[in-house]
């Protein structure tokens, strides 16, 4: 049976809400200039759910510019967490299946990762636009022998605009990904908080060269 593509990215854009609107029980990990993160036990798998928070100076346009899931988009360039981004399969207007790859990380201790997902946009009335994710499988995508398989539970990015400041935009981020593979815990407890740093930091450097 084909899988239900729409109902499984409304489901998580669904929960990206519910972690919008919870705030309760994250734990601050990292801060930087540039975000804040915070972590909490995933209620989707034996893992952590991590949470970034940051204001970047750019309109809502801009940032979406830089995030947006397409295909060709400018993040493979600034993201170092993304090395190849396809859209497998355009299910409507605002829901695709997508495969990332992920490069060799942390020393290269985390080998190359592939992540395949559906992925769903979404604009809310006060302007916030929303991409989120969650794995799915697609028979155009088996596991290929050089990547190991990664999971993505419901995550996403939220663009929210600030009333009264047009040239700056709160990123609010939710991640909770199993790297799949045999790494040992305090890897993948070291590597989220440092890797959501760096998405930061690297995105806004990103929206500060589309402005220049």
């Amino acid at each position: 049976p084909a899988m239900d593509y729409a109902g499984l990215a409304e489901a998580a854009a669904e929960k990206m809400g519910l972690y919008r609107r919870d705030p309760g029980g994250w734990r601050g990990c990292r801060r930087t200039s540039e975000v804040s993160v915070s972590w909490r036990p995933s209620a989707e798998f034996a893992g952590n759910a991590y949470r970034g928070e940051g204001i970047l100076p750019a309109s809502p346009q801009d940032v979406w510019e830089c995030i947006k899931p397409v295909a060709g988009g400018p993040r493979t360039k600034w993201d170092q967490n993304v090395k190849d981004f396809e859209v497998v399969e355009a299910v409507s207007d605002t829901v695709s299946v997508c495969r990332t790859t992920t490069p060799s990380a942390f020393m290269r201790i985390i080998s190359p990762r592939e992540f395949v997902d559906v992925v769903l946009v979404k604009q809310y009335e006060d302007g916030t636009m929303l991409s989120a994710a969650t794995n799915a499988e697609h028979p155009l995508c088996p596991p290929q022998p050089n990547f190991v398989r990664g999971f993505n539970y419901p995550c996403g990015c939220f663009c929210i605009p600030l009333p009264g400041e047009p040239d700056r935009t709160q990123l609010l981020s939710f991640f909770q990904t199993d790297l799949g593979g045999y790494l040992p815990q305090a890897v993948v407890d070291s590597f989220f908080p440092a890797s959501i740093a760096g998405f930061y930091s690297n995105l806004t450097k990103a929206v500060k060269a589309l402005k220049a």
